[in-house]
C-alpha cells in the first residue's frame, strides 16, 4: 500500500507538542508535501530530514547554530544569496532550531516562496531525531490484512482464518475475558523497525466489532475504556482453519515453530482448527503463552525430544 502524502500542516499540528514549535512564515502553503521522488528516493526516514544540506533539497532542512552562523557569514549580499539558493532548490519545509531568532531575510523569502518555515526552541538533533521517528511511521511499509487484532497477556494477537469461523465471535469472547481489543475484519499493518511490525484498526472502524445477527457493538461503550488498545506491536498470528484444511496442509504437531513474514517481518504462527465443541478462547490463551516461552528462548518441543532421548537411552 502506498502511503498517504503528509502535508506540512499535519506534520505542524502532530508535533507542535512536542517540538513547541511556531510557524512564522510560509503560512499559505500548509498543503506542501514530501515528493513522490523525495519519498522513492529516501531509503529511510532518516533521509527524509536532516541538517540543511544543498545536494539532498528534498529533505525538510533544519537550521541549527552552525547551519545559521554559514548563512550570515561574510558581506550581508553573500548571506541572501545562500538563502536563495535553498529556496531555489524547494525543500518541503525548514525548521530553525536551537532557539536562535529567524533571520529577516529568510523568513521574507520563505514567505514569498511559500516555502514552510518553523522556529523552536529545540535543538537540532533532538527536532531531527523527533521528525525521524514521525516519518518512519508515516511512511514505512503498510498494508492490510483480514483479520482480527487483540492485546493478549500482553502479546499483540493477529487471529486470522477462512471466512465463516467465527473469528469476531471469537474476539469478543477474548475481551470478555480482559483482554484488549484493537481491530476487527481490517487490520492496517505498518512495519515501524527493521524488526518490529505494529497493527492499529483503521479510523472509520475504531472500536467496533461486527457480528453477524447483532450489528455493529461498540467495544469502548460495553466494556470500558481499558478494553481498547490504539496500536499493538504484532508478535504472534493465530490462524484458524476447518478440519480438512487442517488435515490436507498442516501438521497436527509441528515440529519445528511456524513463522510467517509479514512486510519481511518474520512472525510467530500458530494454526488451530475450528470445530464444535472446543474452546477456542482457552486455545488462543495457551498459545499466547507458548509463543511468550518460546520468545524467551524456551522450546517446548526440543524440551520433550530431549527427555525422549534420554528415556531411550535410559538416562
Amino acid at each position: 500500500m502506498k502511503p498517504s502524502a503528509i502535508n506540512a500542516s499535519v506534520l505542524f499540528d502532530d508535533q507542535k507538542a512536542r517540538l513547541k514549535w511556531q510557524w512564522v512564515a510560509g503560512q499559505l502553503a500548509g498543503d506542501r508535501v514530501f515528493s513522490d521522488v523525495a519519498v522513492h528516493r529516501a531509503r529511510s526516514s532518516a533521509d527524509l530530514v536532516g541538517h540543511l544540506n544543498y545536494i539532498h533539497p528534498y529533505r525538510a532542512q533544519v537550521l541549527g547554530e552552525r547551519e545559521l552562523a554559514y548563512l550570515s557569514m561574510g558581506k550581508a549580499e553573500d548571506g541572501v544569496r545562500r538563502i536563495n539558493r535553498i529556496l531555489d532548490l524547494e525543500p518541503p519545509l525548514l525548521v530553525v532550531a536551537d532557539g536562535y531568532a529567524v533571520p529577516v531575510e529568510l523568513a521574507d523569502l520563505c514567505e514569498r516562496g511559500n516555502i514552510p518555515l518553523f522556529v523552536t526552541q529545540e535543538s537540532a538533533a533532538f527536532v531531527i531525531d523527533v521528525l525521524r521517528t514521525y516519518l518512519a511511521k508515516h511512511f514505512a511499509d503498510r498494508i492490510s490484512r483480514h483479520g482480527v487484532l487483540l492485546d493478549i497477556f500482553g502479546v499483540g494477537t493477529l487471529i486470522t482464518g477462512e471466512s465463516g469461523l467465527g473469528k469476531s465471535e471469537l474476539a469478543l469472547e477474548l475481551v470478555s475475558r480482559g483482554h484488549g481489543f484493537v481491530a476487527d475484519d481490517s487490520v492496517d499493518i505498518l512495519r515501524t523497525s527493521q524488526v518490529n511490525i505494529e497493527g492499529r484498526c483503521p479510523e472509520l472502524s475504531e472500536g467496533f466489532l461486527e457480528l453477524r445477527g447483532i450489528g455493529l457493538l461498540d467495544i469502548r461503550a460495553i466494556f470500558g475504556e481499558t478494553a481498547m488498545r490504539r496500536k499493538m506491536p504484532i508478535k504472534l498470528m493465530v490462524h484458524l482453519v476447518r478440519r480438512e484444511t487442517m488435515e490436507r496442509e498442516y501438521e497436527r504437531i509441528p515440529y519445528e515453530p511456524l513463522m510467517e513474514e509479514i512486510l519481511g517481518i518474520a512472525i510467530h504462527k500458530v494454526v488451530i482448527q475450528v470445530e464444535a465443541g472446543r474452546n477456542m478462547a482457552v486455545l488462543v490463551e495457551a498459545a499466547v503463552r507458548s509463543t511468550v516461552l518460546h520468545l524467551r528462548g524456551i522450546n517446548t518441543m526440543q524440551v520433550f525430544m530431549e527427555r525422549q532421548r534420554k528415556a531411550m537411552l535410559g538416562e
